[in-house]
């Protein structure tokens, strides 16, 4: 069995639409499904992943930034996901992979049937994707890449957030992996590295391109407004300070284990 594992926020409901068009693909290659909301998430939504049956739990937040609790967030629903009885787990942020489901559907369904070949699999971004995100995010998140290959020798994207688990890997990262912050992005794979049996995947996908413009009227513009509206997005410098600590957090991290 293998069980699709997701985070979920989404106040204003604006991708209802989506949940229930990409409903049927997401319980046609998955067994099961468990979400970790905020509670923040728009309930209507949420009634729509308990109609196909979906482990819903509400997560517990303090006053931590969410990139101090993220990792935490993902460890409560790849572990509800055990409670289906899956043997493996795709981990995807929701809104990403309702997109996924989306546009790319038949990937979607060939990378399920792929993380079952390890019990870690980092599912990384094709080129094409990852130069379709801003570049406040490809530019600090190359930082990362270029830290974590310096270590590991693994030139690995590492910042899509979609990780393929087995059962028996999710419970050494239970035992073994105490981070709770967005950082698990890469002390996940440097901690199951360690532990003696368990194996490790890479996979690229054309589904993880960016998404984040999706529900908001983006995909219905021309290609020359969406640009636009696309590059605005490097004109925040809040933005870069913000992916620029989530760099830096995740560096200090990757040095743990160097």
């Amino acid at each position: 069995m293998t069980a699709l594992a997701i985070l979920y926020h989404d106040p204003e409901g604006q991708l209802r639409e989506r949940i229930t068009r990409t409903l049927p693909v997401l319980t046609s290659i998955f067994d099961s499904i468990a979400i970790c909301a905020s509670p923040q998430a728009n309930p209507e939504a949420l009634s729509l992943w308990e109609s196909a049956g979906a482990r819903i739990e509400i997560e517990s937040r303090g006053d931590d930034l969410p990139i101090y609790r993220l990792g935490a967030a993902r460890r409560t629903a790849v572990t509800l996901a055990l409670e289906s009885g899956a043997a493996h787990v795709l981990y995807c942020d929701g809104d990403r992979v309702l997109h996924w489901a989306d546009h790319y559907p038949d990937e979607l369904r060939q990378v399920a049937a792929r993380i079952l070949a390890a019990d870690f699999t980092v599912l990384g971004r094709t080129a094409r994707a990852f130069a379709s995100h801003p570049g406040v995010q490809r530019d600090t998140e190359r930082i990362i890449n270029t830290v974590f290959r310096r270590v590991t020798g693994l030139d690995w994207d590492m910042g899509s957030g979609a990780r393929g688990l087995s059962r028996r890997a999710i419970e050494a990262l239970n035992a073994h992996c105490t981070d709770e912050t967005i950082s698990v992005d890469v002390t996940w794979p440097l901690c199951l590295r360690k532990q003696a049996g368990l194996t490790l995947g890479y996979v690229l996908a054309e589904g993880l391109e960016f998404e984040t413009g999706d529900g908001y009227g983006h995909e219905q513009v021309a290609a020359a407004d969406y640009a636009h509206w696309l590059d605005a997005l490097d004109d925040d410098p809040r933005r870069w300070a913000y992916r620029l600590k989530v760099a830096q957090l995740q560096v200090e991290k990757i040095s743990e284990y160097a």
